[in-house]
């Protein structure tokens, strides 16, 4: 595809939980390739996320909150893909709870 016809979006999510909802929306839904599909850490520390979620939650036996979570900052999820697909992208990314969403 030539580059004049691809964009990368980028998206902010506060919790990997939210991070990977997006990626599997992405993927499963709108048929987008996974190796198309990148996350990391907006900062240089290891996250995930700035919220506990998931595994990380109170449990049902009240054991609480995990507090060893690396929660050290917000996760940045970016995909390239064809101009045709940047709406159906976007969608994918607000239904997961992105914080913030921009192209390049």
């Amino acid at each position: 595809m030539p580059n004049d016809h691809v964009k990368t979006l980028i998206a902010t999510f506060d919790t990997r939980e939210a991070a990977d909802l997006a990626i599997e929306h992405l993927v499963q839904q709108y048929g987008i390739e996974r190796t198309d599909v990148f996350v990391e850490a907006v900062g240089s520390g290891n996250t995930a996320g700035t919220q506990p979620s998931g595994g990380d939650l109170e449990n049902r036996e009240g054991d609480g909150v995990r507090t060893d979570a690396a929660l050290d900052g917000q996760l940045q999820v970016s995909v390239d893909l064809a101009l045709a697909d940047v709406e159906k992208a976007q969608a994918a990314f607000r239904e997961a709870g992105a914080l913030d969403v921009s192209s390049r």
